[in-house]
């Protein structure tokens, strides 16, 4: 067999072999369903700041405020102090605030909590699990507003101004 044979059956070889990859990939990719109002919100478990387990499940029968953010988005930063002035007012009415910083440093998001001096718990969503296989979230900010029976009554996907936020909250509230 002279050269140019041999290297138009290892070309076709390899040709071959990169087809069948790109083949497997686009059909092996699992699909990451978009959530939409009137879903039940998937239940998860992340660890909060002081490393306990915290599971959506755990606020049944209330209404809850997720909000995934960033500590390098702006309008997360500004939208963070508007939460934490209303957490304790609408958490004894039945509203919890689950804020899931995405991937990022507990040092970073330690740092975050301290300069705007938030008190809600914080969730770290470390590898990116709960933000993008289990809620498909894009942008930062967002905020899915569950209700007392764990389906999704709104969803934001910008920056919140304060009175939105409170017209949010009492939006959930269990009756």
């Amino acid at each position: 067999m002279d050269k140019k044979k041999k290297r138009l059956i290892v070309r076709g070889a390899i040709l071959l072999i990169l087809a069948a990859a790109i083949v497997f990939a686009l059909t092996s990719k699992k699909e990451t369903k978009v959530l939409a109002v009137g879903d039940k919100a998937p239940n998860f478990e992340l660890l909060n700041m002081d490393g306990e387990k915290v599971k959506l499940s755990d606020y049944e029968g209330q209404g809850v405020f997720l909000n995934f953010w960033g500590t390098w988005c702006p309008p997360c930063k500004k939208e963070m102090p508007y939460i934490e002035k209303h957490f304790k007012e609408f958490t004894n009415k039945g509203v919890q605030v689950l804020s899931v910083n995405i991937g990022e440093s507990e040092f970073k998001v330690d740092t975050f909590i301290n300069q705007y001096e938030l008190t809600f718990p914080v969730l770290i969503d470390k590898n990116k699990s709960v933000s993008r296989n289990s809620y498909n979230v894009v942008p930062l900010p967002t905020t899915m507003l569950i209700d007392k029976n764990g389906v999704i009554k709104k969803i934001i996907t910008r920056e919140m101004s304060e009175a939105e936020i409170v017209s949010l909250m009492e939006s959930i509230q269990p009756e």
